[in-house]
Protein backbone atom coordinates (compact mmCIF):
# COMPACT_ATOMS: atom_id res chain seq x y z
CA UNK A 1 0.00 0.00 0.00
CA UNK A 2 1.38 3.67 -0.99
CA UNK A 3 1.98 5.59 1.37
CA UNK A 4 -0.54 9.19 1.11
CA UNK A 5 1.34 12.10 0.15
CA UNK A 6 0.92 15.12 2.72
CA UNK A 7 0.43 18.37 1.50
CA UNK A 8 0.66 20.91 5.26
CA UNK A 9 -0.63 24.25 4.43
CA UNK A 10 2.60 25.32 6.03
CA UNK A 11 5.87 23.85 7.02
CA UNK A 12 6.47 26.20 10.07
CA UNK A 13 4.82 27.16 13.31
CA UNK A 14 2.34 30.03 12.56
CA UNK A 15 3.56 32.07 15.84
CA UNK A 16 7.33 32.17 15.95
CA UNK A 17 9.53 35.56 16.19
CA UNK A 18 10.44 37.03 12.99
CA UNK A 19 13.78 38.51 12.42
CA UNK A 20 13.22 41.91 12.70
CA UNK A 21 10.22 43.92 13.35
CA UNK A 22 7.39 46.03 12.36
CA UNK A 23 7.17 49.87 13.27
CA UNK A 24 3.58 50.16 12.67
CA UNK A 25 2.47 47.28 15.14
CA UNK A 26 4.97 48.32 17.95
CA UNK A 27 1.43 50.51 19.28
CA UNK A 28 -1.10 48.46 19.01
CA UNK A 29 1.13 45.60 21.35
CA UNK A 30 1.65 47.60 24.26
CA UNK A 31 0.20 46.86 27.82
CA UNK A 32 -0.43 50.31 29.17
CA UNK A 33 1.02 52.88 26.20
CA UNK A 34 3.10 54.69 29.14
CA UNK A 35 5.51 54.54 26.15
CA UNK A 36 5.00 55.23 22.39
CA UNK A 37 7.18 58.04 20.96
CA UNK A 38 8.85 57.34 17.93
CA UNK A 39 11.92 57.07 20.13
CA UNK A 40 10.64 54.20 22.06
CA UNK A 41 9.04 52.97 19.28
CA UNK A 42 12.39 52.24 17.37
CA UNK A 43 13.83 51.29 20.26
CA UNK A 44 11.41 48.06 20.46
CA UNK A 45 11.90 47.28 17.10
CA UNK A 46 15.55 46.98 17.48
CA UNK A 47 14.76 45.00 20.27
CA UNK A 48 12.96 42.04 18.29
CA UNK A 49 16.36 41.44 16.19
CA UNK A 50 18.39 41.41 19.73
CA UNK A 51 15.72 38.70 21.15
CA UNK A 52 15.84 36.54 17.87
CA UNK A 53 19.96 36.41 17.78
CA UNK A 54 20.44 36.08 21.98
CA UNK A 55 17.56 33.17 21.80
CA UNK A 56 19.38 31.33 18.77
CA UNK A 57 16.01 31.91 16.46
CA UNK A 58 18.35 31.62 13.54
CA UNK A 59 18.78 28.19 14.71
CA UNK A 60 15.64 26.88 16.25
CA UNK A 61 12.29 28.66 16.29
CA UNK A 62 11.20 31.16 18.82
CA UNK A 63 7.62 30.19 20.22
CA UNK A 64 7.20 33.92 20.78
CA UNK A 65 5.28 37.09 18.87
CA UNK A 66 7.27 39.94 18.09
CA UNK A 67 3.85 41.51 20.17
CA UNK A 68 5.18 39.76 23.23
CA UNK A 69 9.00 41.47 22.66
CA UNK A 70 7.13 44.90 22.26
CA UNK A 71 5.20 44.61 25.74
CA UNK A 72 8.60 43.54 27.47
CA UNK A 73 10.47 46.31 26.32
CA UNK A 74 7.66 48.20 27.27
CA UNK A 75 8.06 46.80 31.12
CA UNK A 76 11.61 47.09 31.03
CA UNK A 77 11.35 50.82 30.43
CA UNK A 78 8.64 50.84 33.74
CA UNK A 79 10.52 48.87 35.94
CA UNK A 80 13.34 50.71 35.16
CA UNK A 81 11.94 53.75 35.94
CA UNK A 82 10.38 52.60 38.70
CA UNK A 83 14.06 51.71 40.68
CA UNK A 84 15.47 54.96 39.46
CA UNK A 85 12.04 57.17 40.66
CA UNK A 86 12.96 55.20 44.24
CA UNK A 87 16.34 56.31 44.27
CA UNK A 88 15.90 59.60 43.93
CA UNK A 89 12.95 59.56 46.50
CA UNK A 90 15.73 58.21 48.45
CA UNK A 91 17.73 61.35 47.96
CA UNK A 92 15.11 64.29 48.39
CA UNK A 93 12.20 63.10 50.11
CA UNK A 94 13.12 64.76 53.34
CA UNK A 95 13.42 68.54 51.85
CA UNK A 96 10.11 68.48 49.51
CA UNK A 97 7.81 66.60 52.28
CA UNK A 98 4.89 68.99 52.11
CA UNK A 99 5.58 70.51 48.89
CA UNK A 100 3.02 70.27 46.37
CA UNK A 101 2.00 67.47 44.75
CA UNK A 102 0.28 65.79 41.81
CA UNK A 103 -2.40 63.80 39.63
CA UNK A 104 -1.61 60.89 37.74
CA UNK A 105 -3.39 58.51 34.81
CA UNK A 106 -3.42 55.24 35.05
CA UNK A 107 -0.29 55.21 32.88
CA UNK A 108 1.72 56.87 35.55
CA UNK A 109 2.20 59.90 34.14
CA UNK A 110 0.69 63.65 35.60
CA UNK A 111 -2.37 64.92 34.25
CA UNK A 112 -2.00 68.67 33.51
CA UNK A 113 -2.35 70.82 36.93
CA UNK A 114 -0.92 73.95 38.20
CA UNK A 115 2.04 71.61 39.16
CA UNK A 116 2.93 71.00 35.57
CA UNK A 117 1.91 74.10 34.34
CA UNK A 118 4.34 75.88 36.84
CA UNK A 119 6.81 73.76 35.96
CA UNK A 120 6.40 74.42 32.33
CA UNK A 121 5.14 70.34 31.74
CA UNK A 122 8.87 69.36 32.56
CA UNK A 123 9.51 66.25 34.72
CA UNK A 124 10.00 66.91 38.87
CA UNK A 125 12.34 63.94 38.42
CA UNK A 126 14.87 64.82 35.95
CA UNK A 127 15.34 68.52 38.19
CA UNK A 128 18.28 68.54 40.65
CA UNK A 129 15.99 70.21 43.44
CA UNK A 130 17.41 73.18 46.19
CA UNK A 131 17.90 71.48 49.08
CA UNK A 132 15.89 73.32 52.21
CA UNK A 133 15.53 70.38 55.00
CA UNK A 134 11.57 70.17 54.75
CA UNK A 135 11.62 67.38 57.54
CA UNK A 136 13.89 69.28 60.13
CA UNK A 137 12.05 72.42 59.93
CA UNK A 138 9.04 70.80 60.49
CA UNK A 139 10.13 69.33 63.52
CA UNK A 140 11.70 72.63 64.39
CA UNK A 141 8.61 74.26 64.40
CA UNK A 142 6.94 71.93 66.71
CA UNK A 143 9.40 72.04 69.15
CA UNK A 144 9.36 76.26 68.97
CA UNK A 145 6.31 76.22 69.68
CA UNK A 146 6.87 74.78 72.65
CA UNK A 147 9.46 77.19 73.32
CA UNK A 148 7.12 79.83 72.82
CA UNK A 149 9.53 81.68 69.67
CA UNK A 150 8.35 80.49 66.54
CA UNK A 151 6.17 77.62 64.85
CA UNK A 152 3.13 77.69 62.89
CA UNK A 153 0.45 77.46 65.90
CA UNK A 154 -1.26 80.82 66.15
CA UNK A 155 -1.24 82.92 69.87
CA UNK A 156 -3.53 84.95 70.82
CA UNK A 157 -3.56 87.40 73.71
CA UNK A 158 -6.44 88.25 76.19
CA UNK A 159 -6.99 90.21 79.46
CA UNK A 160 -8.99 89.58 82.45
CA UNK A 161 -10.32 92.15 85.20
CA UNK A 162 -8.40 91.82 88.55
CA UNK A 163 -11.19 91.51 91.30
CA UNK A 164 -9.85 92.80 95.01
CA UNK A 165 -9.24 89.94 97.52
CA UNK A 166 -9.96 87.19 94.85
CA UNK A 167 -6.50 84.97 93.69
CA UNK A 168 -8.16 82.37 91.61
CA UNK A 169 -9.21 82.65 88.10
CA UNK A 170 -10.29 80.44 85.22
CA UNK A 171 -8.72 81.07 81.81
CA UNK A 172 -10.20 78.39 80.36
CA UNK A 173 -13.50 79.49 81.04
CA UNK A 174 -12.62 82.87 80.06
CA UNK A 175 -10.97 81.86 76.57
CA UNK A 176 -14.30 79.64 76.32
CA UNK A 177 -16.93 82.16 76.56
CA UNK A 178 -15.12 84.64 74.01
CA UNK A 179 -17.35 84.70 71.02
CA UNK A 180 -14.60 85.04 68.34
CA UNK A 181 -12.67 81.38 70.31
CA UNK A 182 -15.76 79.92 71.97
CA UNK A 183 -16.79 77.46 68.03
CA UNK A 184 -13.34 77.02 67.94
CA UNK A 185 -12.26 75.87 71.76
CA UNK A 186 -15.06 73.63 72.37
CA UNK A 187 -13.79 71.47 74.52
CA UNK A 188 -10.62 71.28 73.79
CA UNK A 189 -8.12 72.76 76.57
CA UNK A 190 -6.37 75.93 75.61
CA UNK A 191 -2.59 76.39 76.10
CA UNK A 192 -1.65 78.90 78.10
CA UNK A 193 1.89 80.68 77.18
CA UNK A 194 2.48 83.43 79.65
CA UNK A 195 0.95 86.03 81.85
CA UNK A 196 1.99 89.52 83.45
CA UNK A 197 0.18 92.19 84.60
CA UNK A 198 1.00 94.74 81.97
CA UNK A 199 3.25 94.74 78.53
CA UNK A 200 6.46 94.08 78.76
CA UNK A 201 9.35 96.65 78.77
CA UNK A 202 12.80 95.42 78.28
CA UNK A 203 15.39 97.90 77.84
CA UNK A 204 18.82 96.36 76.32
CA UNK A 205 21.82 98.12 76.58
CA UNK A 206 24.66 96.81 74.49
CA UNK A 207 28.05 96.08 74.93
CA UNK A 208 30.52 98.76 73.86
CA UNK A 209 32.13 102.19 75.15
CA UNK A 210 28.95 103.55 76.41
CA UNK A 211 27.38 100.39 77.55
CA UNK A 212 30.18 98.49 79.16
CA UNK A 213 28.45 98.47 82.60
CA UNK A 214 25.14 96.60 83.33
CA UNK A 215 25.06 94.69 79.98
CA UNK A 216 23.04 92.11 79.04
CA UNK A 217 25.19 89.70 76.66
CA UNK A 218 25.35 86.55 78.14
CA UNK A 219 25.03 88.06 81.46
CA UNK A 220 28.69 87.12 82.79
CA UNK A 221 31.74 87.59 80.68
CA UNK A 222 32.32 89.05 77.48
CA UNK A 223 30.12 92.23 77.70
CA UNK A 224 32.13 93.90 80.83
CA UNK A 225 35.10 93.71 79.15
CA UNK A 226 34.66 94.53 75.92
CA UNK A 227 34.99 98.48 73.80
CA UNK A 228 34.18 99.52 70.33
CA UNK A 229 36.75 98.03 69.03
CA UNK A 230 36.43 94.60 69.96
CA UNK A 231 33.40 92.04 68.79
CA UNK A 232 32.03 88.88 69.30
CA UNK A 233 29.68 86.74 67.59
CA UNK A 234 26.76 85.23 69.63
CA UNK A 235 24.16 83.33 68.25
CA UNK A 236 20.42 84.99 68.22
CA UNK A 237 18.87 81.87 70.21
CA UNK A 238 20.73 82.85 73.24
CA UNK A 239 19.91 86.38 72.45
CA UNK A 240 16.57 85.62 72.64
CA UNK A 241 16.46 83.05 75.69
CA UNK A 242 17.89 86.41 77.07
CA UNK A 243 15.10 88.63 76.61
CA UNK A 244 12.68 86.16 77.17
CA UNK A 245 14.80 86.23 80.56
CA UNK A 246 14.98 89.51 81.02
CA UNK A 247 11.02 90.29 80.18
CA UNK A 248 9.98 87.24 83.07
CA UNK A 249 11.93 88.94 85.89
CA UNK A 250 10.23 92.41 84.99
CA UNK A 251 7.22 90.63 85.12
CA UNK A 252 7.57 88.28 88.22
CA UNK A 253 10.24 90.11 90.22
CA UNK A 254 9.50 93.81 89.42
CA UNK A 255 5.91 93.69 89.28
CA UNK A 256 5.40 92.48 93.19
CA UNK A 257 3.55 89.38 91.48
CA UNK A 258 4.18 86.02 90.69
CA UNK A 259 1.35 83.16 89.73
CA UNK A 260 0.62 79.73 89.80
CA UNK A 261 -1.16 77.89 87.14
CA UNK A 262 -3.01 74.25 87.65
CA UNK A 263 -5.05 73.20 84.88
CA UNK A 264 -5.51 76.46 83.29
CA UNK A 265 -6.75 78.03 87.14
CA UNK A 266 -4.45 81.17 87.75
CA UNK A 267 -3.77 81.62 91.19
CA UNK A 268 -2.07 84.69 92.18
CA UNK A 269 0.26 86.01 94.96
CA UNK A 270 -0.19 88.17 96.98
CA UNK A 271 -3.86 88.64 97.41
CA UNK A 272 -4.46 91.32 94.57
CA UNK A 273 -5.31 94.64 95.03
CA UNK A 274 -7.54 96.63 92.70
CA UNK A 275 -5.50 99.96 93.30
CA UNK A 276 -2.60 98.18 92.48
CA UNK A 277 -3.67 96.31 89.38
CA UNK A 278 -6.74 96.24 87.48
CA UNK A 279 -6.16 93.89 84.90
CA UNK A 280 -4.15 91.09 84.11
CA UNK A 281 -2.96 89.95 80.55
CA UNK A 282 -2.16 86.46 79.18
CA UNK A 283 -1.04 84.36 75.87
CA UNK A 284 -2.68 81.20 75.14
CA UNK A 285 -3.12 78.95 71.80
CA UNK A 286 -5.69 76.96 70.97
CA UNK A 287 -4.51 72.98 69.76
CA UNK A 288 -5.47 71.79 66.40
CA UNK A 289 -5.19 68.32 65.39
CA UNK A 290 -2.43 67.39 63.00
CA UNK A 291 -4.58 67.49 59.66
CA UNK A 292 -6.23 70.96 59.99
CA UNK A 293 -5.40 73.60 57.80
CA UNK A 294 -4.15 76.83 58.93
CA UNK A 295 -5.64 79.33 56.67
CA UNK A 296 -3.46 82.14 57.47
CA UNK A 297 -0.28 80.03 56.48
CA UNK A 298 0.55 77.17 54.33
CA UNK A 299 1.73 74.64 56.65
CA UNK A 300 2.19 71.97 53.47
CA UNK A 301 -1.10 69.80 55.53
CA UNK A 302 -2.10 68.83 51.72
CA UNK A 303 1.49 68.34 50.36
CA UNK A 304 4.33 65.54 49.63
CA UNK A 305 3.75 63.23 52.76
CA UNK A 306 5.85 59.96 51.89
CA UNK A 307 7.42 58.90 48.26
CA UNK A 308 3.73 57.52 47.12
CA UNK A 309 2.81 61.40 46.67
CA UNK A 310 6.34 62.56 44.47
CA UNK A 311 5.30 64.11 41.63
CA UNK A 312 7.21 61.66 39.52
CA UNK A 313 6.33 60.80 36.13
CA UNK A 314 7.57 57.41 34.27
CA UNK A 315 11.38 58.75 32.70
CA UNK A 316 10.52 59.91 29.74
CA UNK A 317 12.24 57.43 27.01
CA UNK A 318 14.78 60.21 25.33
CA UNK A 319 16.36 60.52 28.64
CA UNK A 320 17.46 57.38 29.56
CA UNK A 321 21.23 57.26 28.21
CA UNK A 322 22.86 54.80 26.85
CA UNK A 323 23.47 52.60 30.24
CA UNK A 324 19.83 52.69 30.95
CA UNK A 325 19.31 51.67 27.55
CA UNK A 326 21.74 48.68 27.82
CA UNK A 327 20.21 47.92 31.15
CA UNK A 328 16.23 47.62 29.53
CA UNK A 329 17.66 45.51 26.43
CA UNK A 330 19.21 42.80 28.92
CA UNK A 331 15.71 42.64 31.32
CA UNK A 332 13.16 42.65 27.99
CA UNK A 333 15.25 39.79 27.25
CA UNK A 334 14.88 38.04 30.43
CA UNK A 335 11.14 38.44 29.92
CA UNK A 336 11.28 37.76 27.05
CA UNK A 337 12.77 34.24 27.73
CA UNK A 338 10.17 33.55 31.10
CA UNK A 339 7.57 34.16 28.50
CA UNK A 340 8.64 31.77 25.90
CA UNK A 341 9.68 29.58 28.86
CA UNK A 342 5.64 29.30 30.01
CA UNK A 343 4.78 28.71 26.52
CA UNK A 344 6.93 25.58 25.72
CA UNK A 345 6.03 24.74 29.35
CA UNK A 346 2.54 23.96 28.17
CA UNK A 347 3.69 20.69 26.10
CA UNK A 348 6.75 18.82 28.54
CA UNK A 349 7.51 17.09 25.09
CA UNK A 350 5.84 16.65 21.59
CA UNK A 351 5.91 13.44 20.16
CA UNK A 352 7.43 12.24 16.80
CA UNK A 353 7.52 9.29 14.71
CA UNK A 354 9.86 6.59 16.82
CA UNK A 355 10.98 9.67 18.83
CA UNK A 356 9.91 12.63 21.08
CA UNK A 357 11.41 15.97 21.88
CA UNK A 358 11.44 17.36 24.83
CA UNK A 359 11.13 21.15 25.45
CA UNK A 360 12.65 23.63 27.85
CA UNK A 361 10.02 25.35 29.23
CA UNK A 362 11.29 25.06 32.99
CA UNK A 363 14.29 25.60 32.56
CA UNK A 364 13.94 28.68 30.24
CA UNK A 365 11.57 30.11 33.35
CA UNK A 366 14.26 29.70 35.88
CA UNK A 367 17.02 30.97 34.36
CA UNK A 368 14.50 34.54 33.04
CA UNK A 369 13.72 34.56 36.70
CA UNK A 370 16.88 34.52 38.07
CA UNK A 371 18.37 37.23 35.46
CA UNK A 372 15.72 39.73 36.25
CA UNK A 373 16.52 38.99 40.27
CA UNK A 374 20.72 39.86 39.27
CA UNK A 375 19.50 42.75 37.15
CA UNK A 376 17.25 44.31 39.37
CA UNK A 377 19.94 43.85 42.57
CA UNK A 378 22.53 45.21 40.04
CA UNK A 379 20.53 48.40 39.22
CA UNK A 380 19.76 49.03 42.80
CA UNK A 381 23.56 48.47 44.62
CA UNK A 382 25.06 50.79 41.58
CA UNK A 383 21.81 53.72 42.84
CA UNK A 384 22.42 53.61 46.04
CA UNK A 385 26.18 53.78 46.10
CA UNK A 386 25.12 57.13 44.37
CA UNK A 387 23.38 58.38 46.95
CA UNK A 388 23.71 62.12 47.40
CA UNK A 389 25.30 61.74 51.06
CA UNK A 390 27.34 58.83 49.75
CA UNK A 391 28.22 61.20 46.90
CA UNK A 392 29.73 63.50 49.53
CA UNK A 393 31.38 61.17 52.09
CA UNK A 394 33.46 60.48 48.21
CA UNK A 395 33.98 63.74 47.72
CA UNK A 396 35.03 64.49 51.30
CA UNK A 397 37.35 61.47 51.02
CA UNK A 398 39.11 62.57 48.33
CA UNK A 399 39.34 66.29 49.39
CA UNK A 400 41.40 64.77 52.38
CA UNK A 401 43.47 62.03 50.52
CA UNK A 402 44.34 65.45 48.33
CA UNK A 403 45.57 66.73 51.08
CA UNK A 404 47.61 63.98 52.32
CA UNK A 405 49.02 63.97 48.85
CA UNK A 406 50.03 67.53 49.20
CA UNK A 407 51.38 67.23 52.43
CA UNK A 408 53.85 65.23 51.47
CA UNK A 409 55.14 67.74 48.88
CA UNK A 410 58.55 69.18 50.00
CA UNK A 411 57.76 73.13 50.15
CA UNK A 412 60.47 75.47 48.38
CA UNK A 413 62.67 77.79 49.96
CA UNK A 414 62.24 81.03 48.58
CA UNK A 415 65.46 83.29 48.42
CA UNK A 416 64.95 86.66 47.80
Amino acid sequence: MALPTLTPKSNSSVSILPVTGTHSNVVSALATGAYSTSEFVSGAVSQVTYVYRKLGGDVLDLEIREENVYAAYEEACLEYSYLVNIHQSKNILSDVLGNTTGTFDHKGNMESGSLSSSLGGTHVQLKFPSFNFAYAKRVADGISEDANIGGNLTVYSASLDVVNDQQDYDLQAIVSAMPEHSASVGSKKVVIKKVYYKTPNAMWRYYGYYGGLGVVGNLSTYGQYADDSTFEVVPPWQNKLQAMNYEDSYNTRLSHYSYELKNNKLRLFPTPRTSIATKMWFEFSIPGDSWQLDEGMDTGIDGINNMNTLPFDNIPYKNINSIGKQWIRRFALALCKETLGHIRGKFGSIPIPGESVTLNGAELISQAQNEQTALREELKTVLDEQTYGRLMAGDAELVENAGNIQSKVPMKIFVG
